[in-house]
């Protein structure tokens, strides 16, 4: 099969996935089934039709409006399933054709689940965490992957005791004890490190812009994983220019 082909193959099944995604930002906070009732537009309730659910292809063709009462449907929508299939096609890139190449991508799209949410939200759901780190363990090495896992969320759950004793004050949410160990299995170590410090420095700026206010650790934790998973190696010789010059 033509290379171009089977990356086309790969992004439509990526937006697909993106489309459900959806589904999941929207229901799981809200306590709602994620399989029943079928989509309904979110302004005037009415059921939507098949054609109406075609992911990115519908939400052009209706020029990001409902179908029934013209209201704006938000870019959210096509945005996710665009980004979802990207990552599908970049995590191929990046491992070709490999066994747990779906398991890999299930627990990146989850991941980008959780950014949503948690922006939304400021909380992210212990389904979708526990299952990212679920799929996170399964790969070529899974013996290797549930150590890092377990020493990544562990250490990360010491440091987030110590933090609350010392500041009087919750440190960090135990939802990001568990995206931690999904970064440990994924990575292993010392990526795992790079990554703790790069998302850091992604949120640095946030932090400082939005003063007293609250910033969801959560997105930058994922985008920071993903970053080091594809450039590990980029990312291995930066830290060895870094230590030895």
């Amino acid at each position: 099969m033509p290379d171009i082909l089977l990356i086309a193959i790969i992004f439509i099944f990526g937006i697909v996935l993106g489309s459900f995604l959806n589904v999941l930002i929207y229901r799981i906070p809200k306590g709602e089934n994620v399989a029943f009732p079928a989509s309904k537009c979110q302004s005037c309730q009415t059921p939507l039709k098949w054609w109406h659910n075609i992911p990115i292809l519908s939400w052009l063709l209706l020029k990001g409006e409902c179908y029934f009462c013209n209201e704006k449907i938000s870019m959210q929508y096509p945005l996710i399933e665009f980004i979802t299939g990207l990552i599908a096609v970049l995590l191929y890139v990046k491992l070709g054709l490999v066994w747990y190449l779906p398991f890999v991508f299930v627990t990146f799209a989850l991941l980008l689940a959780l950014v949503m949410i948690d922006f939304k939200y400021m909380a992210i759901p212990d389904s979708l965490n526990l299952l990212a780190l679920a799929l996170a363990i399964i790969g070529p090495n899974m013996i290797d992957s549930l150590q890092y896992a377990l020493m990544a969320a562990g250490g990360l759950a010491l440091l987030r005791y110590y933090l609350s004793y010392f500041l009087n004050k919750e440190a960090m949410g135990e939802g990001d004890i568990i995206v931690a160990g999904t970064m440990g299995a994924l990575l292993g170590f010392p990526h795992f490190f790079y990554a703790l410090f790069l998302s850091a420095i992604l949120a640095m700026i946030p932090s400082l812009l939005a003063k007293d206010k609250a910033v969801p650790f959560v997105p930058f934790l994922a985008i920071a994983t993903f970053i080091v998973y594809l450039f590990d190696t980029q990312f291995e010789t930066l830290a060895q220019w870094i230590m030895y010059g």
